[in-house]
């Protein structure tokens, strides 16, 4: 086979998800190999790989990364489209954290993973594990080029008056605090096709875009660079998501640890993981939440509303920010699933040009690609345009490697 295709991985604390993809093809293309490695650590494991014709699942235990990693690639050696098979081109890591320090994708050679180990204060939830995959796989193929790809890259671009805290300016910049925001790739991504949807010069649109899953968070761009975003010096920041606060006041903090002696730890792990919808109505899945509501839930409602809102807040200022909009658009598994969202998102915008057609919204048809959700007379056009992280993180690893 010839060497069209880029293994991208994304490795977490527990787990490492991965896709081979042609980066040079369309994003319609589905992968031709994807893999899930799980409960790494634990009594039992998971790791199934999937193509176009097969699966196949294996549940022993796995001890580390490189041990889940290594058999990984084993499987998929025999069903034939092993790494050494496909013959790579280049694998793309996924990195969370790039800090004030990469703000591109990086060839991954000489002092990068020594620059990268330096920036886990930043994000020691995400970047540890991200260096293990990387030099696991670097151990695995170590004739391939390796690409590290950046969450926060694409914000590098965020003027300084969006990008500094209002903090004291010595302790911000001896610990590096800033906003950096994240999701850059899924943003970036998206926001490159909206000009040819608006058949406008990418110089000239002015956008809002809003990756909704999960995670949550909300971009500003203009001519194509980012001007600000939701998220901050970390992805708690900014709209509500599935178990994390979004924008808190920082004297909450203060409180718990006097009112209710709680720890930075378990302050930590209450804002980022039992809040957000969880934390307010018990459930992070939509259809779950859409259904808590149907059957007359208060707690699930008023969940739903502080979503909502926080969600109009964030759309409003950055109409303001931009000195106006030419598209919002939707993106991830809430943006582009949850019909109700985008219409209650977008409620009564009539008189700053923004009109969802209803019909559009409900995407009867089954359209998979981008498509338009506003109504013809909308001046501001709304899109809803399918994420597709993977293919962008390919497309940077080959073009990387190929230079």
């Amino acid at each position: 086979m010839s060497n069209k295709y880029a293994l991208v991985l994304n490795s977490g604390s527990s787990s490492i998800k991965f896709q081979v993809l042609d980066p040079t093809a369309d994003s319609t293309q589905e992968p031709f190999v994807s893999g899930l490695v799980e409960r790494i650590g634990e009594k039992s494991g998971h790791i199934k790989i999937q193509t176009e014709t097969t699966k196949m699942e294996d549940t022993r235990p796995i001890l580390s990364h490189s041990v889940g990693l290594e058999r990984a690639f084993g499987m998929m050696t025999l069903l034939g489209v092993g790494p050494q098979d496909l013959d790579l081109c280049a694998v793309g890591h996924r990195v969370v954290h790039g800090g004030d320090e990469f703000h591109a994708p990086e060839l991954i050679e000489g002092d990068v993973l020594d620059r990268l180990r330096a920036l886990i204060p930043l994000a020691p939830l995400h970047n540890p594990a991200h260096i293990d995959g990387i030099e696991n796989a670097q151990a695995l193929l170590p004739d391939v080029p390796h690409v590290a790809v950046f969450d926060t890259s694409f914000f590098s671009t965020m003027p300084e008056s969006a990008a500094n805290y209002a903090l004291n300016f010595e302790v911000a910049r001896k610990y590096h605090i800033r906003r950096y925001g994240f999701h850059g790739t899924s943003h970036e991504y998206v926001s490159r096709q909206v000009p040819g949807l608006l058949n406008k010069d990418p110089e000239e649109v002015k956008q809002i875009t809003l990756h909704l899953g999960n995670g949550a968070s909300a971009a500003a761009i203009r001519g194509g660079k980012a001007v600000d975003t939701s998220m901050g010096l970390t992805p708690l920041a900014g709209l509500v998501m599935g178990t994390r606060t979004g924008d808190i006041d920082p004297g909450v903090i203060f409180h718990l640890e006097r009112s209710a002696n709680m720890k930075v730890d378990d302050i930590d792990n209450l804002l980022n993981r039992k809040s957000g919808l969880k934390g307010m109505a018990g459930v992070n899945d939509f259809r779950e939440l859409q259904t808590l509501i149907d059957e007359g839930n208060e707690d699930a409602k008023l969940a739903y509303d502080v979503y909502i809102h926080g969600l109009r807040r964030f759309i409003g200022s950055y109409m303001l920010i931009l000195g106006g909009v030419d598209a919002i658009t939707f993106t991830a598994g809430v943006g582009e699933n949850a019909v109700g969202v985008r219409k209650d998102a977008l409620a009564n915008l009539e008189a700053f040009g923004i009109e969802i057609d209803d019909q559009r919204n409900l995407n009867e048809e089954g359209i998979e690609g981008p498509r338009l959700i506003s109504t013809d007379d909308s001046k501001v056009k709304v899109f809803v345009v399918p994420t597709n992280e993977e293919l962008a993180i390919a497309r940077y690893a080959y073009e990387i490697a190929s230079s």
